[in-house]
């Protein structure tokens, strides 16, 4: 059967679905994606997956896709992070089997996805990027999308748009921000970008951004005419947003807790949720935020959920007729609803206008360093942040990981172990020693006479044959 394409694609194999949740890391993991599809979502996608890990790690294959394989969790789309078409189509070739769609992440705008070159940090590398959906396009069985975030000009984004729709891209997701609008400074999405993008291209796009409530979808489908509409945030903090629902939270936390106890994840990842679907109430109940964070088992954290919900019903309890939401939220805690990031405070150094991680960075400026680097500071007074005093690190020739110091292929010890073995070489660098093995292994066979060729030796004699009296075995 051929591989269905663009609109094809979009509402035979995907449903034609309009309520898509995003691929977060550690956020949208098999639990929480069963829990989303329960309230109205009706496509998924898994989250960013780092391509090369993909290919060279049976386990991290295991723990992010192939432990995961559920009936109710389709259809999926999985994300990669990738910068090389060899790597990003090997990657997706070992995960086309488990999904309907593979999906080029080209939107991560984190200062990680700077270091290690992907996602919003390759917008600018449009030869690359065409043999990248070139190839996987030709390779693969199942379609490859992309995800991508805007440039501040509208006709430069339509261009890259293009660019990808004629390199073989079948579905195009538009996060309305640029790659420099994130964290504090994220402000609003363009939707004028992602509405150019729609009428320049003839393949189905989703829009990102700017989703709070079922009201902001509908209303993002009849600005933009997209075909269907993306939630990150939103959905993190209510994940009943398309069902146009504002449950109480114990209900989802219950919920996406009894899910977990089938198809268990990290607690990491459970904290990480129950503290966006508590947000509000912690806000009210901050000893209990405490708690919640030194919980170390599933039990612990289901408990502080619990307890949450019971101090809940006592504020409900309490409530008087024609009270008001503190605070301004459109509901009380205990209500899911969104949550708005507060924007960069007024009178701030550079007025706002530079990153977070730019102002830590000036030489000097501590004054500005995270909570947490303030926190590991606090713990080592002689801990520095400064960049110009980190080691530099010499990348592995194979993968751009840290290479071996003393290694004699000059990679690092994953690409260095295979190496090694595929050569019968020894790297003492990195203590791996299969050449001097094998020789030690020959030399104490042929010290040992009674391993000898069997069909060389005599009946009876070491290593020969038995013999053989009056029918039976001597």
């Amino acid at each position: 059967m051929p591989k269905l394409e663009g609109f094809e694609f979009w509402s035979r194999t995907l449903g034609g679905a309009r309520h898509v949740v995003a691929p977060m890391v550690d956020q949208s993991e098999l639990a929480w994606r069963l829990l989303s599809r329960r309230h109205g979502a009706q496509l998924c996608y898994t989250p960013m997956l780092h391509a090369q890990v993909f290919v060279r790690d049976a386990n991290y294959r295991k723990e992010n896709l192939y432990c995961e394989v559920c009936p109710e969790d389709r259809p999926l789309i999985v994300q990669f992070c990738a910068n090389d078409p060899e790597v990003f189509v090997q990657a997706a070739l070992l995960a086309q089997g488990y999904c309907d769609g593979i999906d080029l992440n080209l939107g991560c705008p984190q200062m990680i996805a700077k270091r290690g070159h992907y996602g919003a940090f390759l917008q600018d590398e449009w030869d690359l990027l065409q043999s990248m959906i070139l190839l996987a396009h030709e390779k693969l069985s199942v379609p490859v999308t992309c995800k991508i975030r805007v440039f501040p000009e509208i006709d430069k984004t339509v261009r890259y748009a293009q660019m990808l729709e004629k390199a073989g891209c079948q579905l195009l997701t538009v996060h309305g921000r640029t790659k420099e609008q994130k964290g504090p400074l994220s402000g609003s999405a363009s939707w004028e970008h992602i509405k150019a993008v729609r009428k320049a291209v003839a393949i189905p796009v989703f829009a990102n951004g700017n989703i709070q409530c079922l009201r902001d979808v509908e209303r993002c489908i009849q600005i933009t005419g997209v075909q269907g509409v993306m939630s990150a945030e939103g959905n993190l903090h209510n994940p009943a947003l398309f069902e146009g629902r504002s449950p109480a939270v114990w209900e989802l936390a219950e919920e996406y807790l009894d899910i977990v106890r089938q198809h268990p994840c990290p607690l990491s990842y459970v904290r990480a949720h129950l503290f966006k679907l508590w947000h509000h109430t912690l806000q009210v109940h901050q000893l209990l935020r405490e708690e919640l964070a030194k919980a170390k088992t599933l039990e612990g954290v289901t408990a502080v959920s619990r307890e949450l919900k019971l101090r809940c019903q006592e504020d409900m309890s309490r409530q008087k007729e024609g009270e008001k939401p503190a605070g301004g939220l459109p509901f009380f805690h205990w209500i899911c609803q969104p949550y708005f990031r507060p924007g960069p405070k007024e009178g701030s150094k550079n007025g706002g206008a530079c990153s977070k991680r730019a102002l830590e960075e000036e030489e000097g400026n501590t004054d500005v360093l995270s909570k947490n680097k303030q926190k590991k500071q606090l713990r080592n007074p002689h801990k520095t942040f400064d960049p110009s005093l980190k080691p530099k690190y010499a990348r592995c020739d194979q993968c751009g990981n840290p290479k071996g110091n003393r290694c004699v292929f000059n990679l690092c010890r994953g690409c260095c172990k295979k190496r090694a073995f595929k050569e019968t070489a020894d790297c003492p660098g990195h203590g791996l020693l299969f050449k001097t093995k094998l020789e030690k292994s020959l030399a104490w066979k042929e010290a040992q006479p009674h391993l000898q060729d069997p069909q060389q030796a005599g009946p009876g004699e070491p290593g020969g044959l038995p013999e053989v009296v009056g029918g039976a075995l001597a």
